[in-house]
């Protein structure tokens, strides 16, 4: 049986809680005008290319349902391409496909489809079957990463991120989240994909999640998670950190990929990241937020924010330390 951590523990452990989240971090510092370009993936690509942030190649829009007759005429001539809502949220509806054979598509999880059930999904999306609040949407058909080899074990039937949250420029936490055959290539822990907390410090591995469960190695291929180590792990911060002044918002989930040519790119924005990056840490966020502010007050600068936030959130000299978010058995 999982052991259940006391609400008192959890405090003294500096956990964040989600109504503490919502009014003391997203309420009191995320102007609600500023959401746009977060709760938008066509808003966020456009705002990143003004400038000059990393971002996959966007093959084309549908913003109708007329449009989906033509929709072949948009699919690039290489083998892989994702389809997306610009306004979804945790992986619902990214449809990836990896490759073709004699007219039919290979999805990540390696099923195949054809052209019609790519037009249903597209009709959907345009719906708002996907979309926050059942909003009527748009489709983007990106390009599809092809994610650094030295990442390749530890991910399945998809691409890892990164996710990064960031205060008032500050990088606080990290993990990776990997794709499993359980979450259907998605990198959404909700749907079974495995998070790996990130030392701010230095990129490195710190423990590794399920479930809500601490686990040692990959599911499906097996690769142990204790080398993990993030290549490009200072451009990585500082494409995150960037976000904040792209958006205005001071409270903000940044996940980003890292592709084997063009290096770290920023996926999409978060104006509400979830919380579960404290379980993958071990660590809790409420304190670290608190440091953070005493940084923001001390520099503009983001390089010098950076640097900070890699000597105080590193393992070595973190004041919250490690502990048991999950129990023992």
């Amino acid at each position: 049986m999982i052991q259940l951590v006391s609400p008192g523990r959890l405090r003294r452990l500096g956990i964040l809680g989600m109504n503490r989240r919502n009014i003391s971090f997203i309420g009191a510092h995320n102007r609600r005008e500023n959401y746009r370009l977060a709760d938008n993936k066509l808003a966020t690509k456009s705002a990143a290319l003004s400038r000059g942030l990393p971002v996959p190649k966007l093959y084309g829009t549908i913003e109708a349902q007329s449009q989906i007759k033509t929709i072949a005429s948009q699919l690039p001539h290489s083998p892989g391409f994702v389809i997306k809502p610009a306004q979804g949220s945790g992986g619902k509806g990214i449809l990836v496909v990896t490759g073709r054979v004699e007219g039919q598509f290979i999805k990540s999880s390696g099923l195949m489809i054809d052209e019609r059930e790519i037009k249903s999904h597209t009709s959907n999306i345009l719906a708002g079957l996907y979309s926050l609040g059942g909003r009527n949407d748009s489709v983007m058909i990106e390009a599809l990463i092809d994610f650094d080899p030295r990442l390749q074990d530890y991910s399945v039937e998809g691409v890892p991120d990164i996710r990064i949250i960031v205060f008032r420029g500050v990088p606080v936490m990290a993990m990776m989240r990997c794709a499993t055959h359980a979450s259907d290539g998605k990198a959404n822990l909700h749907q079974g994909a495995v998070g790996v907390g990130l030392d701010i410090g230095t990129g490195q591995s710190l423990h590794a999640v399920q479930y809500n469960r601490i686990i040692n190695q990959h599911p499906d291929s097996g690769i142990g998670f204790a080398d993990l180590a993030i290549p490009h792990w200072q451009q990585v911060l500082d494409l995150a950190a960037s976000c904040a002044g792209m958006t205005g918002l001071d409270y903000l989930g940044a996940d980003i990929v890292l592709d084997r040519q063009g290096g770290p790119m920023l996926l999409e924005l978060n104006a509400r990241p979830g919380l579960a990056i404290q379980v993958a840490n071990q660590v809790g966020l409420r304190l670290r937020l608190a440091a953070a502010a005493k940084i923001a007050d001390s520099t503009t600068d983001q390089t010098e924010k950076i640097q900070w936030a890699r000597e105080q959130f590193t393992l070595s000299s973190d004041t919250v330390g490690q502990m048991d978010l999950i129990g023992a058995r």
